[in-house]
């Protein structure tokens, strides 16, 4: 035995183990070749000896035949003393073939032979020369111990010994046997018949039979879909060109009715074909337009065709994986202006904020101290934008009553006095962290972009939600040259609205027909107004009497808000409306105008300084009058109806919300303006039930906004109510915009272009009416908001 190490060394080492393995590896296939080579020449000498053995058996019966009929047959030749029947040739040849039998017909004679013919019968392989080099291999790392026969002591044992052939081999192997048995088979057969009728039902046969039937279907069993036709490509090319025919002015319904005549004739088959079995199918709903949308995808889905975005797309936006979703509300004013654009996305901010499922950002302007003292009532101003927001947080916590967890942030903004507007200063939208960068609102969505230069909302965010809070056609209308200046506000809202927003909410149908828009009011009361609500109620049931005072009208006093149109009425109708007084409280511009007018005419207007609606002092009207019709949807006239009031307004789209309530007397003509005051004066408001409270209510406001912004489907689904909704109604979640281009993106993308391309320059935006110096914030901005001076470069992403 070789010992190059002690046992105890050899233990605490790793290196043996790979060298036995390495070793053990190497005899392993060099073993494997031997025997598959001995294995080979073995089968070619017992085919050789079998060979043999068939020509010594048919030598054999050769030789019977022949003997047979030597006996039976004479010779020519004659011989004396012999047999006649047998020859003397014969004679001494029987005995040398009787002996020849019996040594090849001998068991013995095959086994022989092939000792013969094979190879030696011992195979020795010298492997001394592979140890010796493993064991110098090895020698450096550890020992390897061998003992005489040059085995591994440890690990797998591999000997080197003689590899011996027994007297096995030289039989059948388990192949030839198997041969052998099938052909004994094959012989049995009584007939070809037989044969035929084993390969039919063979198994392999059945395959080959399936596969082709796989392949050979009938025409009936194909599921392709059938390729559009001529009314569905035109159709759809009138749908897609929506863009091109509102900036011409033509209506959509118009199109709409284009696409749904040429549909019409074919809307019982127009997806049938493409629906596959035991699938619902869309025929059921009334939109002609989504039949067709999908239809189109079902047929470029079918092609394998899949739309990975248009020209202008933006990839890069927030990632969502994270499970925690952001909404940006972005507003064009702020407390503590109160007006509309401040108040409600306050509101709106508080209660989305109370979802867990969301982080809330409210995005207001922040305006330099000489902006502030023009803006904010009282001369009240901030020096800071931590000291307005905590004005902003105590002013709506008094208000919903509960602790608002959401975020506060300031962009640039300067106040134009002619428009009696804050305009945006530099890019909004990058005030607004990447990160955050999920879902936005953009509160007056026109109003934001129509000198907007920057980012692309809709590139930035993966949602982005416009709600339209003003008619500004109604405002411009009444001013000089107003009709001119409404038609290029109008093509100028259609355009920035389709450039930077997904979908876009109207409060009520007073504004104009934008694109992407539905309407729909997601606006709330303060809660404060309920609770002022239940007080009423309550003193009305305990007997008490709870208005004593007549009607009134509050709203800021210029004449757009519905001041012309009172005077008008209660001028018209002075006679017929004697005795009633009217108290007006509100401050405003043109309010030295309207109190002169009103004394001119002798009306009986009581003129107040403005106040909140929530005034102690206002609680006691029974009747509030408004007669404005260029709201889109008046704020003030939601409180008075929530605190239980007679509410007296004009038949108008922006009143529509309120008609359902008991207490809301809508006219259409002055005659009908008198008879709805007198009959106001003269009766007591309904109680609110309780569904008309909560639909009132910011909480209806916000499950209203969730829905027909479709921020539901974007905050709430997950892969599980995908899947469970798709099993009900499938075409609803096809993914039209990722398998089929889609124009409309094509050519919103343009719009957006050529707006960044226009409101970067200079000379066009003065000419357009915008603020000099808004295309970037000033130093003052950057002092106060702590960003970088206006005379760095700001870098415009995506662009």
């Amino acid at each position: 035995m070789i010992n190059l190490k002690p046992p105890e060394a050899r233990a605490s080492t790793s290196a043996p183990v790979t060298a036995e393995k390495a070793l053990s590896s190497i005899i392993s296939r060099g073993w494997k070749e031997v025997r598959d080579s001995a294995d080979a020449d073995l089968r070619l000498m017992k085919n050789r000896a079998n060979s043999f053995k068939d020509l010594a058996s048919s030598f054999d019966r050769e030789l019977e035949n022949f003997l047979h009929s030597a006996s039976k047959s004479t010779f020519a030749v004659p011989a004396i003393g012999s047999s006649p029947s047998e020859s003397d040739f014969v004679k001494r040849l029987r005995p040398k073939l009787s002996e020849f039998r019996r040594t090849y017909s001998s068991p013995d004679f095959s086994r022989k032979v092939l000792e013969k013919l094979s190879p030696r019968a011992s195979i020795r392989i010298d492997l001394s020369a592979i140890r010796n080099a493993i064991v110098s291999e090895v020698d450096s790392e550890g020992a390897v111990d061998f003992d005489e026969k040059g085995r591994l002591r440890r690990g797998r044992r591999v000997g080197f010994t003689d590899f011996r052939w027994e007297e096995s081999h030289l039989k059948d192997w388990e192949p030839v046997r198997a041969l052998k048995t099938r052909l004994r088979e094959l012989e049995r057969k009584s007939s070809s018949s037989e044969i035929l009728e084993s390969l039919k039902n063979n198994e392999f046969v059945e395959k080959v039979k399936s596969s082709l039937k796989a392949i050979c279907k009938e025409p009936t069993e194909s599921k392709e879909v059938p390729p559009l036709d001529v009314p569905e490509l035109f159709a759809y090319l009138v749908r897609q060109s929506g863009p091109f025919l509102d900036q011409l002015g033509i209506r959509r319904d118009i199109s709409d009715k284009i696409v749904e005549s040429l549909c019409s004739k074919r809307k019982n088959q127009l997806l049938l074909r493409s629906t596959p079995a035991g699938e619902s199918s869309i025929l059921e709903s009334d939109n002609i337009g989504d039949e067709l949308d999908v239809r189109i995808a079902s047929v470029l889905q079918s092609t394998g065709h899949c739309y990975e975005g248009g020209f202008w797309t933006d990839s890069s936006k927030h990632d969502t994986t994270n499970g925690k979703r952001h909404v940006a509300i972005v507003t064009t004013a702020s407390l503590p202006w109160m007006t509309g654009t401040a108040v409600n996305p306050l509101f709106r901010a508080a209660y989305l904020s109370e979802s867990a499922k969301q982080d809330v950002t409210l995005l207001v302007p922040w305006l330099c101290r000489s902006d502030q003292e023009l803006v904010y009532p009282n001369n009240l101003t901030f020096s800071s934008p931590e000291e307005q927001e905590a004005y902003i947080r105590n002013w709506l916590e008094e208000r919903v009553g509960f602790k608002t967890d959401f975020k506060i942030s300031f962009y640039p903004g300067k106040f134009q006095k002619e428009r009696r507007s804050i305009m945006p200063a530099g890019d909004t939208s990058q005030f607004i962290p990447s990160k955050d960068a999920d879902i936005a609102i953009l509160e007056e969505p026109e109003h934001l972009n129509w000198y907007h230069h920057g980012k692309r909302w809709t590139d930035k965010f993966n949602h982005v939600v416009g709600i339209v809070h003003t008619n500004y056609l109604e405002y411009i209308k009444r001013e000089k040259n107003g009709a001119i200046q409404a038609f290029f506000v109008k093509h100028i809202n259609n355009w920035v609205m389709r450039a930077y927003c997904h979908k876009v909410l109207r409060l009520s149908a007073a504004t104009q027909d934008l694109p992407k828009s539905v309407v729909c009011n997601v606006h709330g009361v303060n809660p404060k107004f309920l609770k002022i609500g239940e007080k009423v109620d309550a003193e009305r049931e305990r007997g008490e009497q709870a208005f004593t005072k007549g009607a009134y009208f509050l709203g800021k006093m210029v004449w757009a808000k519905g001041y012309r149109e009172l005077i008008d009425l209660l001028a018209k109708h002075k006679k017929d409306l004697d005795g009633f007084d009217l108290d007006v409280f509100g401050n405003g511009e043109d309010a030295h105008e309207v109190q002169s007018t009103a004394r001119k005419l002798d009306l009986n207007l009581n003129f107040m300084k403005g106040r909140d609606h929530a005034d102690d002092s206002l609680h006691g009207y029974k009747v509030f009058i408004n007669p404005s019709v260029s709201d889109v949807l008046c704020t003030a006239t939601a409180e008075a109806l929530a605190m239980g009031k007679f509410v007296v307004c004009a038949d108008h789209p922006s009143n529509e919300f309120f008609r359902s309530f008991p207490n809301c007397m809508t006219y259409s003509t002055p005659e009908d303006f008198v008879a709805k005051v007198r009959e106001a004066m003269a009766n007591e408001p309904q109680p609110l039930t309780s569904k008309q409270r909560y639909n009132l209510s910011w909480e209806a406001a916000t499950q209203r906004l969730m829905q027909y912004s479709e921020l539901d489907r974007v905050l709430n689904i997950n892969d599980k109510e995908i899947d469970s909704r798709s099993s009900q109604n499938n075409h609803q979640i096809m993914k039209k915009s990722e398998s089929m281009p889609n124009l409309t993106g094509v050519v919103d993308g343009g719009l957006a272009f050529a707006h960044y391309c226009l409101t970067g320059n200079e000379f066009l935006r003065r000419c357009t009416g915008a603020m000099p110096g808004t295309r970037e914030y000033d130093m003052k901005h950057s002092e106060d908001l702590h960003l970088l001076p206006p005379q760095v470069e700001n870098p415009i992403y995506g662009w």
